[in-house]
């Protein structure tokens, strides 16, 4: 049994107003299915949607997860950050120093994301969404693989970095030390292949911890990663 990633999701107090700015700067249409908030389709070969769940969570620190988008010129990366800015992201400073070849936006809620310099070769090929980037450990990495059944694709000096089968987005994480929990962040939404029940018990086995149920009355369980990162497992679809 695995799990297959239905989307990477926004913790979002407007869903409808973030997934305007993200379908904007990333040209991604709505996804027509039921979904507790808002979905776009992320076009990648990856095979998810961006999610946009409706919380109240206060954003405290940092995000642990975020997106690298990639770039094919500096023309192309100046566009990106144009398009962005026009729709209401903001520079960051976190702590990139003026020499960075990256841009550090974030968009209207306050999520850190990244528009990456041309002839990134490690994301070569990924997609527009290069990467979700992720603080954590070489632990959660292994995790993941296992959850997802993607490929470990980089594991070196306890930095990991998995990727679907059929290609696109990577999911890296740094290695340590691991940020503090930033209250609002972005996470994982799983549907099993098979019975939901059977496949959160399998996640547990790997190193899930129980939660409780997620809310908005989805049948969705919620559960945290070896890291402590929240995720839900959906109901079959």
């Amino acid at each position: 049994m695995s799990s297959r990633l239905f989307a990477i999701s926004f913790d979002a107090h407007q869903p409808g107003r973030l997934a305007h700015f993200w379908s904007g700067v990333l040209g991604l249409e709505g996804a027509d299915d039921s979904y507790d908030g808002v979905a776009l389709l992320s076009g990648n070969d990856a095979g998810y949607r961006l999610g946009f769940h409706p919380s109240q969570a206060r954003k405290v620190a940092q995000n642990r997860l975020h997106f690298d988008l990639t770039s094919s010129s500096l023309e192309n990366q100046q566009e990106t950050v144009a398009r962005a800015l026009a729709l209401g992201a903001r520079h960051a400073d976190i702590g990139q120093g003026p020499d960075a070849a990256h841009v550090v936006l974030t968009d209207p809620e306050g999520n850190e994301f990244c528009v990456l310099e041309p002839h990134n070769n490690f994301l070569a090929g990924c997609g527009f969404i290069g990467a979700l980037a992720c603080d954590g450990s070489q632990a959660v990495g292994y995790f993941w693989s296992e959850a997802l059944g993607w490929p470990l694709v980089w594991d070196q000096d306890e930095e990991t970095a998995v990727q679907s089968p059929d290609g696109g987005t990577k999911i890296t994480w740094g290695g340590p030390p691991l940020m503090p929990d930033p209250g609002k962040d972005l996470h994982l939404d799983l549907v099993p292949d098979d019975d939901q029940q059977a496949e959160v018990e399998r996640l547990l086995s790997l190193g899930a911890k129980r939660l409780g149920s997620a809310h908005g009355g989805d049948g969705a369980v919620l559960l945290a990663d070896p890291d402590g990162n929240e995720f839900r497992v959906l109901t079959r679809r």
